[in-house]
């Protein structure tokens, strides 16, 4: 029997379902097809690649090795397609980009309203997640280039500095004030002691940013009085927008934001190096280059601080 792609996708698609029906209903095929077709694979390779014994299916060690080749064989595979299909002049192309979720609320915008304006051919997916699946998503081949903070990073990802993200306290602006330099800011840095007395609205505690954030008011004994929590940074930054809480964010986040303002602290947050990930030796298409080339601009034009 001469081997087929499918033949490698049936068996991934079995390991990773740990059953021949729960992979059958996702390939959309019947079992006894999937099933005839897994141990035509075997067959041809001459090896039990799965253990059926048991109450759910598992590879067995010979699986467990031809999995793996299996794999990055098609990773392999899709990386040429898409490299046929990139045109170098970028009238097309496809961008498949990751991002922690904080990036939302200011970098994500406007680094797609550029890639747009600059190459209007070239079709984006961005997907929001936390960092540690970033990286296994770009090992995987589910993303071409991610955003994310400076390490550790997983073996095999190439991390590029991009720029200093410092934190602050977020709050509104008063009711009128819209567009007023210095109206309504703090006399100065606002001691961190003084965040025991204000009402705060934060990040709910999946989020990277939070633990960030509590684990610099707990260095300087500080016991916040948490009165709102919000798993979306857009939910997070209306709450503030609308009320008197008072957040923790990117002081970035006030750039786009007409009705919120920063709030320095004393001591500063811990800043964070802000950097563009991308798996080590992977083809960088047409459409990659032109978001990091856009990416470096525009950090440049915002006047983020540079990495040291």
């Amino acid at each position: 029997m001469a081997l087929e792609l499918r033949h490698l996708r049936y068996l991934i698609a079995v390991a990773e379902h740990g059953s021949f029906t729960r992979a059958a209903e996702t390939l959309r095929i019947s079992q006894p097809t999937l099933s005839q077709q897994v141990r035509q694979l075997e067959r041809t390779v001459g090896a039990q690649l799965l253990d059926r014994t048991g109450r759910s299916v598992r590879l067995t060690d010979a699986g467990a090795a031809y999995v793996e080749h299996a794999r990055g064989a098609l990773r392999d595979l899709a990386a040429a397609e898409r490299a046929v299909q990139d045109l170098a002049d970028l009238s097309r192309g496809h961008l498949r980009l990751a991002l922690t979720p904080t990036f939302t609320a200011y970098l994500v915008g406007p680094l797609v309203a550029a890639l747009y304006e600059a190459h209007p051919g070239i079709t984006l997916e961005v997907l929001e997640m936390p960092q540690d699946d970033i990286e296994s998503g770009l090992l995987a081949d589910d993303h071409d280039l991610g955003l994310g903070f400076q390490g550790p990073h997983l073996p095999g990802i190439a991390a590029t500095p991009l720029f200093i993200e410092t934190l602050g306290l977020v709050a509104a602006v008063a009711a009128g004030t819209e567009g007023r330099d210095g109206e309504g800011a703090e006399a100065g840095p606002l001691p961190v002691r003084d965040l025991a007395e204000r009402r705060l609205a934060l990040l709910s505690g999946d989020f990277a940013t939070r633990g960030h954030v509590d684990a610099y008011l707990a260095a300087h004994g500080v016991r916040p009085h948490i009165a709102a929590e919000a798993n979306s940074v857009q939910a997070l930054t209306e709450i503030v927008r609308r009320t008197s809480l008072a957040t923790v964010l990117p002081d970035a986040v006030t750039h786009d934001h007409p009705h919120l303002r920063p709030v320095a602290l004393d001591p500063a947050l811990p800043s964070r190096t802000v950097t563009l990930l991308r798996r080590e030796n992977a083809y960088e298409s047409a459409a990659s280059r032109a978001f990091t080339a856009l990416t470096t601009h525009l950090v440049r034009t915002r006047g983020y601080p540079g990495p040291e």
